[in-house]
């Protein structure tokens, strides 16, 4: 029997249950890898328009990961994994501008070419947060080299007017003084992908519901595993003990009714080509155990 592969995916979760031992106390047999490609933009040579739903397609590698609700719901339609319903996430999201800038109130972004991810929970969520704002038209995104943590040094280094950051490199970002313009947090999922044991499956997650908790009663004790995600450029500027806890795991249903209607979401924007989003149902995209 194969161990159930471990990967951290730019949250404290994966990082507090293999250090505190609750995998092993699960009774799971893993191996832990860092592979998602979060501190160097492992996956540049999917093409110019990379972000998360492009990483299912080329084959995520570890038996459970995380995107943008949105994007998993599209691959597991699509066959690229099935998507876990037993609970979702919730990660805090901004967009930023450099302290000098004169952007200010949503509404000065028309026009102004936002850094975001291709197809990833920043492309979705800007779109979803400035439609209050701003006319369609005047939403301007850009996916050049749109990867979360380029996209943090696009901003520190003046090379974009506005990017999109979420959890880790968005309290760098409050910390080193850029201005966040609006928040756009957004709800994440998890995706089953290869066919690992029914059990090691529950047996994940229910290490990662005391890591939550962890988390939330002892914060200060395990903010610094944000340390072990970031590019070391930023290593002597980052004081971890200011960051709050990032991604929150919610363990409620993904449901069938929040799958329909984040598709019908995705569809009336057109963020996918026609026919993209994948056709298979609620019931054949999510794991069941056996």
């Amino acid at each position: 029997m194969a161990q159930f592969v471990v990967s951290p995916h730019m949250r404290l979760h994966e990082w507090v249950a293999e250090a505190e031992g609750f995998f092993s106390d699960a009774g799971l047999d893993y191996v832990f890898r860092e592979q998602l490609g979060s501190r160097d933009g492992a996956y540049h040579d999917l093409g110019d328009k990379v972000g998360a739903y492009q990483t299912f397609e080329s084959g995520r590698t570890c038996d459970v990961s995380a995107a943008c609700h949105w994007t998993v719901n599209a691959a597991a339609s699509a066959g690229h994994g099935r998507l876990y319903p037993g609970c979702y996430s919730v990660a805090p999201c901004g967009i930023f501008v450099a302290p000098g800038s004169d952007i200010r109130e949503p509404e000065d972004l028309a026009g102004v070419p936002i850094s975001v991810g291709y197809q990833s929970g920043s492309h979705y969520s800007t779109i979803q947060t400035l439609d209050e704002f701003l006319a369609p038209g005047d939403i301007a995104l850009t996916f050049a080299d749109g990867l979360l943590f380029h996209r943090l040094e696009q901003l520190v280094d003046g090379e974009a007017p506005a990017v999109s950051l979420f959890s880790g490199p968005y309290y760098l970002a409050e910390q080193l003084g850029f201005r966040k313009v609006v928040d756009t947090s957004f709800m994440m999922a998890s995706m089953i992908t290869g066919d690992p044991e029914p059990g090691d499956v529950e047996k994940y997650f229910k290490a990662l519901r005391r890591a939550q908790v962890e988390i939330d009663l002892r914060l200060e004790r395990h903010r610094h595993h944000y340390r072990k995600e970031f590019p070391e450029r930023f290593h002597d500027r980052m004081d971890v003990r200011r960051f709050g806890a990032g991604e929150r795991l919610v363990f409620e249903p993904y449901t069938e009714d929040i799958f329909e209607r984040s598709r019908s979401w995705v569809a009336e924007r057109g963020i996918f080509p026609e026919g993209g989003l994948g056709e298979a149902s609620y019931a054949d995209s999510v794991y069941a155990a056996a």
